[in-house]
């Protein structure tokens, strides 16, 4: 990017906001609350599986998305009912092997 096209978008853009990361608390809770709206109210994360996403993704919710969603890629491909700690650190290698 050119200096003078990095000063222009910086002139348009008039608010900016860093979201601070989730607390664990926070991102079991974020975690349930997404399942909810896809219509799933039972235990589809063990507690251990989201910790380590919480972990890994570091309480960024870009990043429990992105791990969240490759653990249950991977839980369906082992043919798991529930996303265990073994498909999230399988998610977790498969997003930091880039």
């Amino acid at each position: 990017m050119t200096r003078q096209l990095k000063i222009t978008l910086d002139q348009r853009i008039a608010l900016r906001y860093a979201m601070p990361a989730m607390t664990a608390e926070q991102t079991s809770g974020y975690i349930t609350h997404h399942l909810k709206l896809a219509g799933r109210s039972d235990t589809l994360f063990s507690d251990d599986a989201i910790t380590l996403v919480h972990d890994a993704a570091r309480g960024l919710p870009r990043a429990v998305n992105n791990i969240a969603t490759q653990a249950l890629v991977a839980a369906m491909a082992a043919r798991k009912n529930i996303v265990d700690e073994q498909s999230a650190r399988t998610a977790v290698n498969e997003i930091t092997a880039d």
